[in-house]
């Protein structure tokens, strides 16, 4: 009964965060139970282009590290904040939030390339987390019980605590970045004057 609970609880769970959040758990179990190696996940331009392994271009995005409290941090915020935008400003919008991470992992994976970054999960967490934060500025958050302050703060928090947990800020900055250029583009520059919406979602979406 518990088990019939817990699957009709997670398929309430909306579509793009119950498929992310199950891919990035089945990818992170098949790495521990050495099913896969993160040698064959890391994001390798030669690998990619050259020998054809286009499926680093997704699976750098889903692993995000051993079985540990960094992976369950991760976790955290993904399932939260990706169901968060999901439920809220992208309700009925599914289309809408799928070219999100589209324009996401197109532009970090370029930006990654540049910076030598292998694996970018963290970095796509950063950005949900600086979309909602940015979308919710009145909203006051609770971090580990230890501070209050509202949502624009929070990715900078995250980022504070991702470099106390020894992992490098520079995928956090690189989240960051691509969530302001995708908030500035759909949500301020649309607004200004002469503005206009230049993120169109693909029809095939």
């Amino acid at each position: 009964m518990a088990r019939q609970g817990l699957a009709a609880e997670f398929l309430q769970v909306p579509v793009v965060t119950r498929a992310y959040t199950a891919a990035c758990v089945l990818t992170t179990a098949a790495v521990q139970l050495e099913l896969l190696s993160p040698f064959q996940l890391y994001f390798n331009p030669h690998l990619v282009f050259r020998k054809l392994q286009v499926w680093r271009l997704v699976t750098n995005f889903l692993f995000f590290g051993p079985l540990g409290f960094s992976f369950f941090f991760n976790m955290l915020f993904v399932f939260r904040y990706c169901r968060m935008l999901e439920e809220g400003s992208f309700r009925g919008r599914t289309a809408d939030f799928v070219f999100m991470f589209l324009f996401g992992g197109i532009l970090m994976t370029l930006l990654g390339f540049l910076g030598s970054l292998f694996f970018l999960g963290q970095a796509l967490t950063a950005m949900l987390v600086y979309v909602w934060s940015r979308r919710s500025p009145q909203m006051r958050v609770n971090f580990f019980g230890l501070l209050t302050f509202q949502a624009p703060f929070l990715p900078w928090a995250l980022m504070g605590f991702s470099m106390l947990l020894g992992n490098s800020i520079l995928v956090d900055l690189l989240g960051i970045a691509v969530g302001h250029i995708y908030y500035f583009l759909e949500d301020v520059f649309p607004n200004q004057p002469g503005g206009k919406r230049l993120l169109l979602t693909p029809s095939f979406l």
